[in-house]
C-alpha cells in the first residue's frame, strides 16, 4: 500500500510539473538488476560470492546432519540411559541446534554476511550508474528517471523509456576510455549516439534491423562466392598438379626406355605397350613387361602420335608442292628454250 501511494504521489508531482511548465515532461527508467548482471566485474565477483554462499550452505547442512544423528542415537539408547544422561544429551542437542540457527542467521540473515557482501559488491557499480544517469538526464533533458527494480512499484513500463542500455554503454565507455585512441573514442561515441537514437525511436530501430539483415545477407553472399572461388581454384590446382605428375612420369618412362634401347645386351622394345622380348645373345633371359599405362598416358600418347602424323603429312604436302613448283619452273624453261 505504501509503495502504491508513493507511486501515485510521484505521478501527481509529474502531472503538476507538466501543467505548470506547459511543456512535455520526459520520463525514463532503469533496471538496476539488468545493469548489474551485464557488468563483467560485478558478474565475476558475484560468482565468487555464490561459491562462498554454497560453502556456507554445506556447513549448515553438515550441522543439521550431526544434530539428526544425535537425536537418532538418543532415541535408540533412551531406554538404557539414566534421567541425568538423557537430560545432558537433550541439552547438548538444543545447544547445537541453537548454534546452527545462529550460524545460519549470521550468514544468510537480513543483516548477514551474504546480504552485506552483496551490498558492498553492488555499491561501486551503483555509484557509477547514478553518475551515468545524471549525465544522461542532463544531456537529454529528462525530468524524472526511476529505478524499475527498486521499492517503487511500476504498474506499467514502456520499453522505449528504458535507458538501461544507454547507462551500460556509458559505463563501458568509461572503462575503456583509457585504452582507446582519440579516433577510436570518437568512432565509439558516434556509434553510441546512433544506438541511443535507435533505442528512443522504434521506427529507426526497425529500419536499422532491416539494414542489419540486408548487410548480413550480403556478407553471406560474398562469403559463399569466396568459398566457391576457392573450391574452383583448388580443383584447377589439383588438375594442374595431376598433369605435371603425368608429364614427369612419362619423362621418366622415356628415359628408362632409351637406356634399354642403348644397352648392348638387349634389343629395343617395339612399342611402349608390348612386352619386351629377350635379346638373342645365346643365353635365355627372362622377359620383362612394361608397366601398364594409365588412361591419361594413353591419351597423351595418342595425341603425340596424331601430332607426329599431322607433322609428317604437312611435310609431305610441302615437299610435293616444292616438287611441283620445280617441275613447273623446269617446264617453263624448256618451253622458253624451244621457242628461242
Amino acid at each position: 500500500m505504501r509503495k502504491q501511494f508513493l507511486f501515485i504521489f510521484l505521478a501527481l508531482i509529474v502531472a503538476n510539473t507538466s501543467q505548470a511548465q506547459g511543456k512535455t515532461t520526459r520520463i525514463g527508467y532503469i533496471d538496476m538488476e539488468y545493469i548489474l548482471e551485464n557488468v563483467s566485474d560485478y558478474k565475476e565477483a558475484k560468482s565468487q560470492l555464490e561459491q562462498k554462499a554454497q560453502k556456507w550452505k554445506q556447513e549448515v547442512e553438515a550441522k543439521k546432519l550431526n544434530i539428526n544423528t544425535l537425536k537418532e542415537s538418543l532415541k535408540t539408547e533412551k531406554a538404557l540411559l539414566t534421567k541425568e544422561l538423557i537430560e545432558e544429551r537433550e541439552t547438548e542437542i538444543k545447544f547445537q541446534e541453537q548454534e546452527m540457527m545462529d550460524y545460519q542467521q549470521k550468514q544468510f540473515g537480513a543483516d548477514g554476511n551474504l546480504m552485506r557482501q552483496k551490498a558492498a559488491l553492488a555499491k561501486p557499480i551503483q555509484d557509477q550508474v547514478f553518475t551515468a544517469v545524471q549525465d544522461i538526464a542532463e544531456a537529454k533533458n529528462y525530468d524524472f528517471i526511476f529505478d524499475k527494480s527498486s521499492d517503487l512499484t511500476m504498474l506499467f513500463s514502456n520499453k522505449r523509456f528504458d535507458i538501461s542500455d544507454q547507462v551500460l554503454r556509458v559505463l563501458n565507455r568509461t572503462e575503456k576510455r583509457e585504452q582507446l585512441t582519440k579516433k577510436q573514442l570518437k568512432e565509439q561515441e558516434a556509434k553510441e549516439n546512433l544506438e541511443n537514437a535507435i533505442d528512443e525511436n522504434p521506427a529507426m530501430a526497425e529500419r536499422q534491423k532491416a539494414l542489419d539483415e540486408r548487410k548480413a545477407a550480403r556478407e553471406k553472399l560474398i562469403q559463399d562466392r569466396k568459398l566457391e572461388q576457392e573450391a574452383k581454384k583448388k580443383e584447377y590446382d589439383d588438375r594442374r598438379n595431376a598433369l605435371a605428375a603425368e608429364r614427369e612420369a612419362k619423362k621418366n618412362g622415356t628415359v628408362s626406355e632409351t637406356a634399354k634401347t642403348t644397352a648392348p645386351a638387349t634389343e629395343a622394345a617395339k612399342t611402349s605397350t608390348t612386352t619386351a622380348k629377350p635379346a638373342a645373345t645365346g643365353t635365355e633371359q627372362t622377359p620383362t613387361a612394361e608397366p601398364t599405362m594409365t588412361k591419361a598416358e594413353e591419351r597423351q600418347l595418342l595425341y603425340e602420335q596424331r601430332k607426329k602424323e599431322l607433322e609428317e603429312k604437312r611435310k609431305k604436302i610441302l615437299e610435293e608442292r616444292e616438287a611441283a613448283k620445280k617441275a613447273k619452273e623446269a617446264e617453263s624453261q624448256k618451253t622458253n628454250t624451244t621457242n628461242n
